[in-house]
């Protein structure tokens, strides 16, 4: 299919759903690279369609999060919707949908491997996720998402429940970079007495991204939980 137009049928068909309004699905496969190209319908790309997308998702994988695991603290349903919302996961159900083949991409990008591209996969399926809830609201979206995100829910075993972020943050490094991360607090803001602390995650001495907290080790824990979103 990378050789020919995409044909947004197709996916429908997969998704087993039919857009109300399928203008919405053909936005939501827009890639920016692809409005360069002259013969290209579209003057906007998916981006606002992912934003909307990433909101619904988060909220969704909550929702399921807290029913099916009652007994959970709040940190450690964080900790399993971070493995759920990750760029590497949202990329595997991309995959698994084929959803590169359906891309509106650049010639350029077409032939530097976009379909495959891990981050535009993810972002791609959270702009779909952005077009199915504008297209059937979020009861209808949901339990879309709990066909496609199935074997994500069924991948969270027992053990990975009560790890915390650092050590699983670390677990996921050591296995893509072979390295252990360094935290590093960045910035205090506030009183003594209501301090804010932002805490750096760094990964081969390259910080990769952020988090605060009330507290170092919630800093550096919300730190981890936003690296493992990226990975």
């Amino acid at each position: 299919m990378t050789s020919q137009k995409p044909d947004p049928n197709q996916l429908q068909k997969i998704l087993k759903i039919k857009f109300k309004d399928p203008s919405l699905l053909n936005q939501a496969l827009v890639h920016r690279s692809s409005l360069n190209e002259s013969k290209n319908k579209f003057s906007e790309s998916n981006e606002r369609f992912e934003f909307l997308g990433d909101a619904a998702l988060e909220l969704w994988s909550s929702t399921i999060l807290f029913s099916r695991f009652p007994k959970l603290a709040e940190g450690e349903l964080t900790n399993l919707r971070s493995l759920i919302v990750r760029t590497e996961n949202l990329a595997q159900v991309a995959t698994d949908l084929n959803l590169g083949a359906f891309l509106y991409l650049s010639r350029g990008e077409e032939t530097h491997g976009g379909r495959l591209n891990v981050s535009i996969l993810a972002d791609s399926l959270e702009a779909l996720i952005g077009a199915l809830y504008l297209d059937r609201g979020f009861l209808a979206t949901g339990k879309i998402l709990d066909k496609i995100f199935a074997q994500s829910i069924k991948n969270l075993s027992s053990k990975t429940h009560y790890k915390d972020p650092k050590s699983l943050f670390q677990e996921i490094a050591q296995a893509k970079v072979g390295t252990t991360p360094q935290y590093q607090i960045i910035s205090e803001t506030g009183p003594d007495h209501d301090k804010i602390f932002e805490a750096g995650v760094y990964v081969a001495n390259k910080l990769i991204t952020s988090g605060t907290g009330n507290s170092k080790q919630k800093a550096e824990e919300a730190a981890a939980i936003n690296a493992i979103k990226l990975y």
